[in-house]
């Protein structure tokens, strides 16, 4: 059994559903202290969190990743017990393999490698671990990145373990992701009997027109990186649940996934004049989840796929497709920031599962990552 399987396997056994973190982050603390990691635990809420470093000269390279995971789903519809990690044809499964367990062990493996073969590396090697990226997200990583931030401590590289790969490990790297914007509309009418209409003002056929207009909207062309941004209608919700009664209001929730060419501020404000074109009566409450983040072409994206070519003979796809990522708390920093893991096929499903011998790509990608960084003369 390889080591990278070994400590996947443990860390796959400490139930973590979020925000627990299960006794993981010890685990990796200990193992890394025989290295000459410094650990500093860092605990905000209810939300354990933990910054390894070795070493206290820059250019830092730190692995970003969380030991949270999601709830398990019935117990009954799994094959085995999702918190004892099972082998089966190939593939190891229980909660966590893939998102992103798999990557801790591999990130952990390779950083041992790596500081075995070259103890006295260039900067500093560090680790930040959270158990709050499935929740959320408010006493995790960002709260670690204020903390470095007020003491001057810069993150230089970046690299998360969150599962990238499409099809086979390396094949998608994540440079960037997504802004993500939300608000509730509130459009006020007023109740009446359906018979009476002209008593009435009825929500939904008021709001009907601008909702349009807004899915219809082209906001942005996108860019080299990015897909054009996109709008959602996510929920709406009007009526009393009888068919005689227009309602006295709508409600809709909505959803921006936007580019770097566009700001909050910029949405919000288009968003709003096309609400006041078409004369609604509305209340907008809105919510940022995170801001677009790109990493364009430079030392880490680089590194990164160049260990990719040589390890796994693939040309890595650029992307910044899917969700939000805890990067969106780093890259704001200055950081270059680089998401790379294992395939993202069975995350967050019942029987979650990642290749066991992906796992030893990806810790001998990693550690060509620090090799190419850390090593140059």
């Amino acid at each position: 059994m390889s080591a990278t399987l070994e400590l996947a396997k443990d860390l796959i056994s400490r139930p973590s559903v979020t925000p627990n973190d299960g006794g993981c982050q010890p685990l990796i603390a200990e193992r890394l202290a025989a290295l000459g990691f410094e650990a500093e635990f860092m605990r905000f809420g209810d939300v354990d969190n933990l910054w390894l470093r070795r070493g206290h000269t820059s250019p830092v390279f730190c692995f970003a990743g969380h030991t949270d995971v999601v709830p398990t789903g019935p117990l009954d519809q799994w094959t085995s017990a999702p918190f004892q990690p099972e082998i089966r044809d190939g593939l190891l499964y229980g909660r966590g393999a893939a998102d992103m367990k798999g990557s801790i062990a591999a990130f952990v493996v390779a950083c041992e490698n790596f500081v075995r073969a070259y103890p006295d590396h260039q900067g500093s090697i560090a680790f930040l671990i959270t158990s709050d990226e499935e929740g959320p997200s408010i006493n995790g990583t960002v709260k670690v990145v204020e903390a470095l931030e007020k003491r001057g401590e810069k993150i230089d590289w970046c690299l998360v373990g969150e599962p990238s790969s499409s099809c086979c490990v390396g094949d998608v790297v994540k440079n960037g992701r997504r802004g993500s914007l939300n608000a509730k509309l509130l459009v006020k009418g007023k109740q009446g009997h359906v018979a009476y209409p002209q008593l009435a003002d009825n929500p939904i056929h008021r709001a009907a027109p601008a909702l349009a207009e807004l899915a219809a909207e082209m906001w942005d062309q996108g860019n080299e990186f990015f897909p054009p941004t996109s709008f959602q209608i996510s929920n709406i919700h009007a009526g009393t649940g009888a068919n005689n009664v227009i309602p006295g209001q709508l409600e809709a929730l909505i959803n921006f996934r936007y580019s770097t060419e566009l700001t909050q501020e910029k949405i919000k404000q288009r968003t709003e004049a096309i609400l006041a074109k078409h004369q609604l009566d509305y209340a907008l409450e809105w919510s940022l989840s995170g801001h677009p983040f790109l990493t364009g072409r430079g030392d880490l994206v680089a590194a990164g796929q160049e260990a990719i070519k040589q390890v796994a003979g693939l040309e890595p796809e650029l992307s910044t497709a899917g969700g939000t990522s805890d990067g969106r708390f780093i890259a704001p920093t200055g950081a270059q920031v680089l998401e790379l893991g294992p395939v993202n096929r069975t995350i967050h499903q019942i029987n979650e599962c990642v290749s066991v011998a992906d796992l030893d790509t990806l810790t001998t990608i990693y550690q060509r990552i620090l090799e190419q960084l850390l090593t140059k003369s």
